[in-house]
């Protein structure tokens, strides 16, 4: 494959996600704003309420996806050299994962005061 098909292809698959992403959008907007409509007007607490959960599981996801990058990079040129510690090398990637993890329990706990 030479670097004009990958480019290629790498932009195909962004223009199909982002067309599966409007197109969903469009499909259950309508039904989420007629529910919306029928539930009182959020207050303020509420909405930073929200926005606290959704910044703990987006600062959680982003520093795991950091960790997992360094690690990853630093665990695959370790196996390269010692392939015997693979298995180690899968904890601590596994270790940095469970960022992403703590996040989300984070955000479920913010939000269960909604």
């Amino acid at each position: 494959m030479t670097a004009f098909e990958f480019k290629r292809k790498v932009n195909l698959t962004f223009a199909l996600t982002l067309a599966l992403l409007i197109g969903t959008a469009f499909i259950y907007s309508p039904t989420l704003y007629a529910a919306s409509e029928s539930v009182q007007s959020g207050s303020y607490q509420t909405a930073l309420i929200c926005f606290a959960a959704a910044l703990a599981f987006g600062l959680g996801a982003i520093s795991a996806g950091i960790a997992i990058s360094n690690v990853g990079s630093a665990a695959m040129g370790a196996i390269s050299e010692k392939p015997e510690i693979a298995s180690n090398a899968l904890i601590f990637i596994g270790l940095s994962e469970g960022l992403v993890v703590f996040g989300f329990i984070t955000a479920l706990m913010i939000l269960g005061t909604v």
